[in-house]
């Protein structure tokens, strides 16, 4: 029987034969990522091991997004601890300041991952490189703290759901369109411990950023990853990354999966993720009337160049409504020096748009853009908890860069074609 994505990147990386999901298989690793939330607890770890060096100072990489520029003196020591332990291993790639990115965004445009690798980030997004190609997962910064010091770590081979998109979609329809609408069908624990494989026709229509848009949200899912196949169009991304031209990668034809699903992409609506979870999803013409307080554009999901074009594309010419706040925040300083070269910042600007440096900021609750009791939020973000962006009793709602930008303009939940 022949192997899905899954079983063939796992097989790379272990010298035991990969049978069946579901089997304990010792995988080593292509790189080890933590940032400045989740390094210090993964530095906590190894110094109660014993452990004073990673296993290739080449191969592990600390990304200080999350709470950056430091916010507060907590914030501040945490990416000290960070600073001192790279520098004290030797750890290469190291990112704070000016040449800091958000990390998902940062590690591909800095040609760091690609197809076949392996990747496990003690964040839980990691999953977003499988839209290159490679078996990226979160764990948690114990796990992590191992596999920086022993370069491997175990899996559980998990079953895999096959994906099929077709059809070609229309203008405003995007990687967070689709993924939103596959968390609506399964749920947020629909793939649980499975991996998502993203196959067929429509794949063509879905560039390498959109495919990492779809691949970031898998873990909204539950999915312990979401893979796409390595083709012309993953090279093409890659080749601009500075990182050579790769082996191709694709499921076998008579690989087995535990179920499958159809998008078609020629059907889909604009998606919108109501509060306040993830899979409570709805075509955006069925929630119009939706006022809001707060618009966010950016994140590890779709803060990326393409993203961002799209955005202004929409707001050229046009003004944020009164009374609402709309935040742009490109995900990497490359991404940021491209829309000012392009012209798209000024877009922003002088659409009354403030726009900020490249960090997570609001999507985790950190800063930049916190909701205050009552507030609601539409953003391009991943996960739309009760509180996740500030009260406990504000909301945010979840969609794509096109919907983001025409709701910013009326003041409410719109479609971009009502703009």
């Amino acid at each position: 029987m022949g192997h899905n994505l899954a079983q063939k990147l796992l097989q790379a990386h272990t010298s035991e034969t990969v049978d069946e999901p579901g089997q304990i298989v010792q995988c080593g690793v292509s790189l080890v990522l933590a940032n400045d939330i989740t390094a210090p607890l993964a530095i906590d770890s190894m110094e109660r091991m014993g452990a004073e060096r990673v296993f290739d100072p080449e191969r592990v990489v600390l990304v200080c997004d999350h709470f950056t520029p430091n916010k507060d003196i907590d914030s501040a020591e945490q990416v000290k601890r960070v600073r001192d332990f790279a520098a004290r291993t030797e750890i290469s790639h190291y990112y704070e300041g000016g040449v800091c990115g958000v990390e998902h965004a940062l590690l591909p445009e800095q040609g760091l991952v690609g197809p076949w690798d392996l990747v496990v980030g003690a964040d839980s997004h990691t999953c977003t490189y499988g839209g290159l190609g490679a078996f990226a997962t979160g764990l948690g910064s114990t796990d992590v703290a191992a596999a920086m010091v022993l370069g491997e770590t175990w899996f559980k081979v998990p079953p895999s759901i096959l994906v099929r998109l077709e059809g070609k979609p229309s203008r405003h329809i995007g990687g967070k369109d689709v993924v939103l609408n596959l968390i609506g069908r399964i749920g947020v624990d629909g793939a649980l411990y499975k991996a998502l494989e993203f196959f067929g026709t429509g794949l063509a229509a879905m560039d390498a950023e959109a495919r990492m848009t779809a691949a970031n949200m898998a873990i909204e899912a539950g999915g312990k990853a979401g893979l796409f196949p390595a083709d012309e169009v993953t090279f093409a991304y890659l080749k601009d990354a500075g990182r050579a031209d790769g082996t191709p990668l694709a499921a076998d034809t008579d690989a087995e999966y535990e179920s499958s699903l159809d998008i078609d992409l020629g059907r889909l609506e604009p998606q919108v993720a109501c509060p306040h979870l993830p899979d409570n999803v709805r075509p955006v013409g069925e929630l119009e009337d939706i006022g809001l307080d707060q618009v966010v554009i950016g994140s590890c999901t779709n803060g990326r160049i393409s993203d961002l074009r799209q955005a202004a594309e929409i707001l050229e010419g046009r003004t944020v409504a009164t009374g609402l706040r709309l935040i742009l925040l490109p995900a990497t300083p490359r991404i940021y020096h491209m829309a000012l070269q392009e012209g798209l910042l000024e877009i922003f600007s002088r659409a009354g748009a403030v726009i900020g440096p490249p960090t997570c900021g609001p999507c985790l609750g950190g800063h930049m853009g916190i909701l205050a009791g009552g507030e609601r939020c539409l953003a391009t973000t991943n996960r739309n908890f009760k509180g996740r962006m500030g009260s406990l009793e504000s909301e945010v709602y979840l969609s794509g860069p096109a919907v983001a930008a025409a709701s910013a303009i009326s003041g409410r939940i719109s479609h971009p074609e009502r703009i």
